[in-house]
């Protein structure tokens, strides 16, 4: 059997969940998911555990945030003038909404905290600084 390497295109089920056990995705009900290894198209951490599987391996990993989804950055957290958002954005705590940056660029960011004066908006991915553990099996190898 082959093992997958750097530029084949993986199939793969797997499931997601953080430390506390938590699930936060899966492929369950779903097609697997499809991913050219070896190219950033998945976390850096999953990545490297899927090369060297053959079809039909089954593995748990644990991937570190340093190579999953960053450590949370302070310097993407802001605080907002409550004025500067304007009446019919919503800003509960855990909303969910996209600011502009001055270049254009469009990021997501999630309201994290609201006074009566500010909104704190937090811009980082929000698995950042989490550990995940991820159930997978490759379900298929496309060699390169």
């Amino acid at each position: 059997m082959s093992q997958a390497k750097a530029g084949d295109t993986v199939s793969m089920h797997y499931s997601g969940a953080l430390a506390d056990g938590t699930k936060f995705d899966s492929s369950e009900g779903r097609d697997p998911l499809e991913f050219q290894l070896g190219t950033g198209q998945i976390i850096p951490g999953l990545d490297e555990a899927i090369t060297g599987m053959e079809v039909g391996d089954k593995k748990t990993v644990t991937v570190a945030p340093e190579n999953g989804y960053g450590p949370r950055d302070p310097s993407r957290i802001q605080a907002v003038p409550r004025e500067q958002i304007p009446d019919h954005i919503p800003t509960e705590p855990g909303t969910q909404l996209q600011m502009q940056t001055p270049d254009g660029q469009t990021i997501p960011v999630v309201v994290a905290q609201v006074s009566d004066s500010e909104v704190t908006l937090d811009a980082n991915h929000p698995l950042a600084g989490q550990e995940l553990t991820f159930d997978v099996e490759l379900v298929d190898i496309k060699a390169a």
